[in-house]
């Protein structure tokens, strides 16, 4: 069975700009867990910059 998940930045759950959102989604795991990891991360503002610009926002569900 082929899981077709895709990495995006979530639209529905952003505290800023979805990227943990988009993390949390992608790993099954909560969200406030993945923005936790990002605080303690030595390099976490470098690597969300990175993840930003190269994730694609995910599309709007209504």
């Amino acid at each position: 069975m082929a899981l077709n998940r895709k990495l995006t930045r979530s639209s529905t759950d952003r505290a800023v700009t979805g990227v943990c959102g988009g993390i949390a989604e992608y790993l099954g795991m909560s969200s406030l867990a993945v923005r936790l990891i990002f605080i303690f991360l030595p390099v976490n503002l470098l690597i969300y910059i990175v993840l930003l610009v190269s994730l694609p926002e995910s599309p709007r569900s209504l």
